[in-house]
């Protein structure tokens, strides 16, 4: 299976940065510049660009461009959190709409955080996570497809942990989680009821199996005045 261009784009800049071509808080080159290099369109540019952001890779800046990103202060939290769990707990109803759902070749990123060999497939979801109708976040998330071959896409949409745990007999471990803030892109906007340029959380977080496998990798941004994260030290 072929790599979407997007990802293609997406590789090449990480490599391009990690090889030097630009240090952490150099300007990269502006999209238009970027696309004629590569020779594909702005929005598909934009959506390689946008990957890179969301992993924390790169960053916007209003009116200034997008910058190599610095490396943040990370907040170490524990467990892996259901966005299911999190809800009921809270007594609201959690409620989910899929945006899109394939099984795909893995970029270079997501090789890194599930540890994949060079061969395998994941699945990549995009969804809008609900509480009481209300729009909280919007997630990306990847897993190995060889983990979730055998489940419905119900089973694996509507509350994926819950499915590993009850028909797959996996039993979960902890997490890494980084949290940074952002604002909201034109998109995200749409799909979260927000403004462009709202404040929005990110969290990015890799979660594991108590055998220490990687069994997700997330990307989600939340609406920095319906959601807060509760550290416990």
């Amino acid at each position: 299976m072929e790599l979407p261009v997007y990802i293609k784009i997406h590789n090449q800049i990480r490599k391009d940065i990690e090889a030097g071509k630009w240090a952490v808080g150099d300007r990269i080159p502006s999209e238009r510049e970027l696309a004629l290099d590569f020779g594909v369109s702005r929005m598909t540019l934009r959506q390689a660009i946008q990957t890179l952001v969301d992993e924390g890779i790169l960053e916007r800046r209003i009116g200034a461009g997008t910058y190599v990103a610095n490396k943040k202060v990370q907040e170490k939290m524990s467990g892996v959190t259901s966005f299911t769990d999190l809800m009921l707990n809270q007594g609201k109803k959690p409620s989910t709409k899929t945006i899109s759902y394939h099984v795909a070749d893995p970029s270079l990123s997501e090789i890194e955080k599930l540890k994949l060999p060079d061969d395998a497939q994941i699945l990549r979801m995009e969804r809008i996570r609900y509480a009481d109708d209300v729009p909280i976040c919007f997630e990306v998330a990847t897993i190995p497809y060889s983990l979730v071959k055998g489940f419905s896409k119900a089973e694996i949409t509507h509350s994926f942990c819950h499915t590993l745990e009850t028909k797959g007999h996996y039993e979960l471990g902890g997490a890494q989680q980084n949290v940074s803030a952002m604002v909201a892109s034109e998109k995200i906007a749409e799909y979260l009821k927000i403004k462009k340029g709202d404040a929005i959380l990110r969290l990015r977080q890799i979660s594991f199996l108590k055998s220490k496998e990687p069994f997700e990798y997330v990307r989600t941004q939340y609406v920095g005045e319906r959601f807060e994260f509760y550290l416990e030290r």
